[in-house]
């Protein structure tokens, strides 16, 4: 039996692990509706006793390919950050362990998106990408402290300041991906980590996890407060709006600086 979080975003139980799944054609845009219903949905999964982790996983050929630059109204993270941000904060503060099976595009907002989880498998068709900089944009979501704090400062540095997808299988050695299966079997792979941690005594599952975890939650919101504000300035440039274009149209950005 699934539960649905608003339109696009359904939970269910199998054992002891929660299903997450996120369907929003095409490419599984972020929107704060979105993220505020994924938030709701792990609130539910926190507040459940017999749920001991969750699996999160899109439907599509990719996991989710960031804000969608061409209809704003359904980007919400460029047109209302801190509200999107407000709901990744919510998600940071989960209590219960996440993997994420991950497939095709994890981009921009899709890469904070599977970076917020503890783990991810990644089938090899899939790609990483902090492409702020291609839109004359900053980055976003908390990955200037998540993104160096998961793969090191020098590796963060060099995703962020080029914008370069990186594969599945070079992201392995960072540190980024934990596991590359071939993706007929991705969704499988993240459910078996998911039940190996969830066979474990609960209680001893969340509170280690929180240990390891320490201030995430709290270090996220103050560090999206100084991306938000980076964002705010940027997003008045002729920068900004010829990255945007841009990147629509498959080309390198004519950059002015101004």
């Amino acid at each position: 039996m699934k539960t649905a979080f608003g339109d696009h975003v359904t939970v269910a139980a199998d054992g002891h692990v929660a299903v997450v799944t996120i369907d929003k054609p095409p490419h599984n845009h972020v929107s704060v509706d979105l993220m505020r219903d994924l938030a709701d949905a792990f609130d539910a999964v926190d507040a459940e006793v017999d749920l001991r982790c969750s699996v999160l996983q899109t439907a599509g050929k990719n996991f989710c390919a960031g804000a969608d630059l061409v209809r704003r109204e359904d980007a919400g993270g460029l047109g209302a950050v801190n509200p999107l941000y407000d709901q990744a904060v919510r998600l940071f503060s989960a209590k219960k362990p996440i993997v994420a099976a991950v497939q095709g595009a994890a981009v921009g907002a899709g890469l904070g998106l599977a970076v917020m989880a503890d783990f991810r498998i990644a089938s090899p068709d899939a790609r990483f990408a902090a492409n702020f900089v291609k839109l004359g944009f900053h980055p976003g979501f908390g990955l200037t402290h998540t993104l160096p704090r998961l793969i090191g400062p020098a590796k963060a540095e060099l995703m962020c300041l080029t914008g370069r997808r990186v594969k599945a299988e070079d992201g392995l050695p960072w540190g980024l991906v934990d596991e590359v299966v071939p993706l007929e079997e991705l969704r499988n792979a993240a459910l078996a980590l998911a039940k190996e941690i969830a066979e474990n005594a609960p209680l001893a599952i969340v509170s280690t996890r929180k240990t390891l975890r320490g201030d995430l939650a709290a270090a996220v919101r103050a560090q999206t407060d100084v991306e938000a504000a980076e964002q705010g300035w940027l997003r008045d440039t002729a920068d900004y709006k010829e990255g945007v274009l841009s990147v629509s149209e498959r080309r390198v950005g004519n950059f002015t600086g101004r």
